[in-house]
């Protein structure tokens, strides 16, 4: 009885993934996070009010910037560097009125010097140079990005390293890229909310979405980790990690 339960949690690595839409763990409760002291999207809203030309770094399938529709300024922008991603947001954003570019990173955007008055991120890479470049003078750059060790308990569970080339990423870090003669910090933020799975395919659907968190992860690899985890969830109940987010919003001198 138990192997078969755990074998129809291993079905959730079939079934696909597409954009950037985690509703069916959240959605359901199977997945739930702690409270933030901030909201990412009342500051973002807040600032379209003031904005006329806005560009959503990394919208993914464009599933959080859909959502904002009523609050749009006259002219929005979106990227997005994963191919599979383009058609999705397309899709959903051009409907409503938004240019979505693809790009291939972040240092060439398509776009003229100065050209947006906002620019926000959400757990997306970017270029500090690149933003001064496409601000306005006085433009705004709101972002919320996951820290380096973020969820940190799958890798120990694992026995896979944190990935190097994010491991320093924190508060600090980012702050470090940005010159104070070129930009005045007015916000920042830095929490650790803890993030809880209530079962087995939950879990194995988020890692399918975050390959970077265990790049190897299978079932073939990672079998006998995964039917302790399912034994761990059965007993305890869940199974918490910890995330790391911070959250800043920097102006253009």
């Amino acid at each position: 009885m138990l192997e078969t339960k755990f074998d129809r949690y291993l079905e959730e690595l079939k079934e696909k993934f597409a954009g950037w839409d985690f509703s069916s763990i959240h959605d359901t409760g199977r997945i739930q996070t702690s409270l933030l002291s901030w909201s990412y999207g009342s500051k973002v809203i807040t600032a379209m009010h003031e904005a006329t030309t806005v560009l959503d770094m990394g919208t993914g399938g464009g599933e959080f910037l859909s959502l904002l529709k009523r609050y749009f300024p006259p002219t929005v922008y979106a990227t997005e560097g994963h191919k599979p991603n383009v058609p999705i947001a397309k899709g959903k954003l051009e409907p409503l009125g938004v240019n979505v570019y693809e790009i291939d990173d972040d240092e060439h955007l398509p776009f003229s010097d100065h050209h947006f008055d906002l620019v926000i991120n959400r757990h997306e890479s970017y270029s500090v140079k690149e933003l001064k470049r496409i601000l306005k003078p006085n433009g705004i750059f709101i972002t919320q990005q996951v820290g380096g060790w973020d969820c940190k308990e799958i890798n120990e569970w694992f026995g896979v390293a944190i990935n190097p080339e994010f491991k320093e990423w924190n508060l600090q870090s980012a702050l470090n890229l940005f010159s104070d003669l070129e930009w005045e910090m007015i916000e920042q933020k830095e929490e650790f909310p803890t993030q809880r799975f209530y079962d087995l395919g939950a879990f194995i659907f988020y890692l399918k979405a975050i390959p970077w968190q265990v790049p190897d992860f299978s079932i073939e690899n990672y079998q006998d980790a995964l039917f302790r985890l399912y034994q761990h969830i059965e007993k305890v109940g869940y199974f918490d990690v910890t995330q790391s987010r911070f959250f800043l919003k920097m102006k253009c001198i």
